[in-house]
């Protein structure tokens, strides 16, 4: 009897998402990410390898 005065009485709590933030929307902004990480993980690691490579290539003068 009173499980049910309750839940009459319950309001329903509701959440809004902003847009990018669930379904198709949410999937193509995780994947451009993933694609924009890829590609700056792939720039800074050419560099680390390039500053790498001219501090330990030998001296030709001496």
């Amino acid at each position: 009897m009173f499980g049910l005065l309750t839940s009459r009485q319950k309001k329903r709590e509701f959440y809004y998402l902003l847009p990018g933030m669930g379904g198709s929307h949410y999937r193509r902004k995780q994947r451009r990410i993933l694609q924009w990480a890829i590609v700056v993980g792939l720039w800074i690691s050419a560099l680390f390898g390039l500053l790498l490579y001219f501090i330990n290539r030998p001296l030709s003068g001496l």
